[in-house]
Protein backbone atom coordinates (compact mmCIF):
# COMPACT_ATOMS: atom_id res chain seq x y z
CA UNK A 1 0.00 0.00 0.00
CA UNK A 2 -0.88 2.40 -1.49
CA UNK A 3 -1.90 0.44 -4.26
CA UNK A 4 -0.43 0.76 -7.66
CA UNK A 5 -2.87 -1.40 -8.97
CA UNK A 6 -6.17 -3.68 -8.48
CA UNK A 7 -7.62 -6.06 -10.45
CA UNK A 8 -10.84 -5.70 -9.39
CA UNK A 9 -13.54 -2.99 -8.66
CA UNK A 10 -14.50 -2.87 -5.08
CA UNK A 11 -17.54 -1.33 -3.35
CA UNK A 12 -16.56 -0.81 0.41
CA UNK A 13 -20.07 -1.43 1.93
CA UNK A 14 -20.74 -0.65 5.58
CA UNK A 15 -23.93 -2.90 6.69
CA UNK A 16 -27.46 -1.82 7.50
CA UNK A 17 -27.88 -0.47 11.09
CA UNK A 18 -27.89 -3.91 13.56
CA UNK A 19 -30.68 -3.99 16.96
CA UNK A 20 -27.60 -4.20 19.15
CA UNK A 21 -26.47 -0.10 17.38
CA UNK A 22 -29.66 0.82 17.57
CA UNK A 23 -29.68 0.16 20.97
CA UNK A 24 -26.06 2.02 21.31
CA UNK A 25 -24.33 -1.15 22.68
CA UNK A 26 -20.98 -2.30 21.28
CA UNK A 27 -20.60 -6.03 20.50
CA UNK A 28 -17.01 -6.69 19.07
CA UNK A 29 -15.95 -10.13 20.87
CA UNK A 30 -16.27 -12.43 17.74
CA UNK A 31 -18.82 -14.93 19.99
CA UNK A 32 -21.64 -12.50 19.06
CA UNK A 33 -21.23 -12.21 15.53
CA UNK A 34 -23.75 -14.72 14.87
CA UNK A 35 -26.68 -13.37 17.79
CA UNK A 36 -29.28 -11.81 16.76
CA UNK A 37 -28.65 -8.92 18.76
CA UNK A 38 -26.47 -8.29 15.98
CA UNK A 39 -29.62 -8.94 13.17
CA UNK A 40 -30.59 -5.64 11.24
CA UNK A 41 -32.91 -3.36 12.56
CA UNK A 42 -35.93 -2.21 10.71
CA UNK A 43 -33.90 1.02 9.90
CA UNK A 44 -30.86 -1.14 9.01
CA UNK A 45 -33.12 -3.05 6.36
CA UNK A 46 -34.31 0.53 4.65
CA UNK A 47 -30.73 1.65 4.67
CA UNK A 48 -30.10 -1.18 2.73
CA UNK A 49 -33.34 -1.19 0.49
CA UNK A 50 -33.40 2.56 0.27
CA UNK A 51 -30.06 3.33 0.36
CA UNK A 52 -27.87 1.05 -0.41
CA UNK A 53 -29.24 -0.91 -3.20
CA UNK A 54 -30.10 2.46 -5.44
CA UNK A 55 -26.70 3.80 -4.89
CA UNK A 56 -24.81 0.26 -6.01
CA UNK A 57 -27.34 0.21 -8.95
CA UNK A 58 -26.51 4.05 -9.70
CA UNK A 59 -22.73 3.17 -9.74
CA UNK A 60 -22.93 0.27 -12.52
CA UNK A 61 -21.85 -2.15 -9.77
CA UNK A 62 -23.25 -5.96 -10.37
CA UNK A 63 -24.16 -5.16 -13.62
CA UNK A 64 -22.79 -8.23 -14.82
CA UNK A 65 -23.04 -10.41 -12.07
CA UNK A 66 -20.38 -9.77 -8.78
CA UNK A 67 -19.54 -11.47 -5.33
CA UNK A 68 -20.67 -10.43 -2.28
CA UNK A 69 -18.27 -10.56 0.40
CA UNK A 70 -19.99 -10.19 4.11
CA UNK A 71 -18.56 -10.54 6.97
CA UNK A 72 -20.67 -13.69 8.67
CA UNK A 73 -21.49 -11.35 11.60
CA UNK A 74 -25.55 -11.06 11.39
CA UNK A 75 -26.20 -7.36 10.29
CA UNK A 76 -23.46 -7.95 7.88
CA UNK A 77 -24.69 -11.31 5.95
CA UNK A 78 -28.76 -10.00 6.39
CA UNK A 79 -27.46 -7.23 4.05
CA UNK A 80 -25.60 -9.20 1.68
CA UNK A 81 -28.23 -11.38 1.31
CA UNK A 82 -30.67 -8.60 0.45
CA UNK A 83 -28.23 -7.09 -1.98
CA UNK A 84 -28.21 -10.55 -3.85
CA UNK A 85 -31.94 -10.73 -3.99
CA UNK A 86 -32.64 -7.50 -5.15
CA UNK A 87 -29.73 -7.01 -7.47
CA UNK A 88 -30.84 -10.46 -8.83
CA UNK A 89 -27.26 -12.04 -7.94
CA UNK A 90 -27.74 -15.79 -6.91
CA UNK A 91 -27.11 -16.58 -3.55
CA UNK A 92 -24.17 -18.88 -5.21
CA UNK A 93 -22.25 -15.66 -5.57
CA UNK A 94 -22.37 -14.68 -1.93
CA UNK A 95 -18.77 -15.80 -0.07
CA UNK A 96 -19.16 -15.27 3.64
CA UNK A 97 -16.65 -13.98 5.36
CA UNK A 98 -15.14 -15.66 8.78
CA UNK A 99 -12.67 -13.41 9.95
CA UNK A 100 -10.58 -10.14 7.82
CA UNK A 101 -13.82 -8.08 7.62
CA UNK A 102 -14.73 -8.32 11.33
CA UNK A 103 -15.79 -5.11 13.85
CA UNK A 104 -12.78 -4.02 15.39
CA UNK A 105 -11.94 -5.29 18.79
CA UNK A 106 -12.87 -2.75 21.00
CA UNK A 107 -11.25 -4.63 24.41
CA UNK A 108 -12.05 -3.23 27.82
CA UNK A 109 -14.23 -0.27 25.65
CA UNK A 110 -16.97 -3.10 25.48
CA UNK A 111 -18.60 -1.86 28.55
CA UNK A 112 -18.93 1.32 27.53
CA UNK A 113 -22.06 2.42 25.38
CA UNK A 114 -21.10 2.24 21.82
CA UNK A 115 -21.09 6.21 21.42
CA UNK A 116 -18.79 6.18 23.57
CA UNK A 117 -16.37 3.69 22.95
CA UNK A 118 -16.38 4.99 18.95
CA UNK A 119 -15.05 8.36 20.53
CA UNK A 120 -12.32 6.79 22.41
CA UNK A 121 -11.00 5.07 19.91
CA UNK A 122 -11.41 8.23 17.36
CA UNK A 123 -9.57 9.98 20.09
CA UNK A 124 -6.70 7.11 20.51
CA UNK A 125 -6.07 6.87 16.40
CA UNK A 126 -5.20 10.42 16.14
CA UNK A 127 -2.21 9.90 18.79
CA UNK A 128 -0.85 6.86 16.56
CA UNK A 129 -2.06 4.02 14.45
CA UNK A 130 -0.41 1.77 16.80
CA UNK A 131 -2.79 2.67 19.39
CA UNK A 132 -5.00 -0.31 20.80
CA UNK A 133 -8.29 -0.11 23.51
CA UNK A 134 -7.29 -1.41 26.68
CA UNK A 135 -7.43 -4.90 27.24
CA UNK A 136 -10.54 -6.56 28.51
CA UNK A 137 -10.91 -9.60 30.69
CA UNK A 138 -13.45 -11.31 28.38
CA UNK A 139 -11.26 -12.01 25.52
CA UNK A 140 -12.59 -9.19 23.43
CA UNK A 141 -9.95 -8.55 20.88
CA UNK A 142 -8.17 -5.12 21.13
CA UNK A 143 -7.16 -4.00 17.56
CA UNK A 144 -5.22 -1.24 16.63
CA UNK A 145 -6.04 0.94 13.26
CA UNK A 146 -2.80 -1.07 11.70
CA UNK A 147 -3.70 -4.89 12.82
CA UNK A 148 -6.89 -4.12 11.05
CA UNK A 149 -5.02 -3.00 7.92
CA UNK A 150 -3.30 -6.16 7.90
CA UNK A 151 -6.46 -7.93 7.90
CA UNK A 152 -7.51 -5.81 4.85
CA UNK A 153 -4.45 -6.81 3.37
CA UNK A 154 -4.75 -10.36 3.96
CA UNK A 155 -8.26 -10.01 2.52
CA UNK A 156 -7.34 -8.13 -0.67
CA UNK A 157 -4.75 -10.89 -1.14
CA UNK A 158 -7.13 -13.55 -1.05
CA UNK A 159 -9.62 -11.50 -3.69
CA UNK A 160 -7.06 -9.71 -5.96
CA UNK A 161 -5.93 -13.85 -6.68
CA UNK A 162 -9.28 -15.55 -7.03
CA UNK A 163 -11.13 -13.41 -9.41
CA UNK A 164 -9.93 -11.10 -11.98
CA UNK A 165 -11.93 -7.78 -13.81
CA UNK A 166 -14.68 -8.89 -11.12
CA UNK A 167 -16.83 -6.64 -9.36
CA UNK A 168 -16.52 -7.70 -5.79
CA UNK A 169 -18.69 -6.12 -2.90
CA UNK A 170 -17.04 -5.74 0.84
CA UNK A 171 -19.58 -6.04 3.62
CA UNK A 172 -18.50 -5.63 6.84
CA UNK A 173 -20.68 -4.63 10.11
CA UNK A 174 -19.35 -1.46 10.95
CA UNK A 175 -17.13 1.51 9.18
CA UNK A 176 -13.95 1.34 10.46
CA UNK A 177 -12.20 -1.58 8.46
CA UNK A 178 -13.43 -0.44 5.12
CA UNK A 179 -12.27 2.88 6.48
CA UNK A 180 -8.76 1.91 7.34
CA UNK A 181 -8.80 -0.37 3.76
CA UNK A 182 -9.72 2.83 1.64
CA UNK A 183 -6.92 5.20 3.97
CA UNK A 184 -4.33 2.15 3.01
CA UNK A 185 -5.45 1.72 -0.59
CA UNK A 186 -4.89 5.48 -0.94
CA UNK A 187 -1.53 6.08 1.18
CA UNK A 188 -3.06 7.80 3.38
CA UNK A 189 -2.07 8.12 7.68
CA UNK A 190 -3.51 5.52 9.29
CA UNK A 191 -4.62 8.06 12.08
Amino acid sequence: FPANQLNNRYFLVRAGESYNESADDPLTNPVWKTSEKHGLSELGKQQVLLGLVPELERQGSCGDGCWIWPSITQNAYQTAELLSYKLGIGRSRIVPEYSFLDARGLGALEALRLSEAQAAVAAGDVLDAEWRPPKGTDGTPQESSQDVMVRMRQLLSITETQYFGEDVVLVAPDSDCLSVLQAAVLGLDLR
